[in-house]
């Protein structure tokens, strides 16, 4: 498995347009451009992208919100509705391949086959338990 770099992190928030930690935040306060925004079905998710001058090359954050997923409610909850880092994500060479590696290492994996997430990108998400609480998501790296 080959990390090519950190692709984002990820900020669980309330709304994605208003509030504490919404897109406005993030735009006023580190001068950062909208990005992409999808809504993923099958996690019952929404996430709103926002980058560096430098677009979808340069840093980026993920902000995501709960549209039905009792996960994420509990988290925000357990949060006290305030927006906080929820993952850490990098991009990884061959996703497949990466979380297979690290399945027969008997690394603690959520998933263990890619799965489909915001924009169209495959995703892989690691327990908490594999680092220490922190959740880590891989993402298949090349064209977005």
């Amino acid at each position: 498995m080959k990390v090519t770099r950190i692709d984002h992190v990820g900020v669980l928030v309330g709304n994605l347009d208003d509030g504490p930690g919404g897109l406005p935040t993030w735009m006023t306060v580190l001068g950062l451009a909208r990005g992409g925004r999808d809504f993923v079905q099958p996690q019952k998710t929404e996430a709103q992208f926002a980058h560096t001058a430098e677009g979808e090359h340069g840093a980026k954050i993920e902000l995501i919100a709960s549209r039905g997923n009792e996960a994420l409610d509990k988290f925000l909850e357990k949060a006290g509705g305030r927006a906080s880092m929820h993952h850490l994500c990098f991009a990884v060479d061959d996703l497949a391949a990466a979380l297979k590696e690290l399945d027969a290492a008997g690394v603690p994996l959520i998933d263990k086959v890619p799965r489909p997430g915001a924009l169209g990108h495959l995703v892989g998400f690691l327990h908490p338990k594999a680092t220490g609480g922190v959740l880590v998501e891989l993402i298949q790296d090349g064209p977005h």
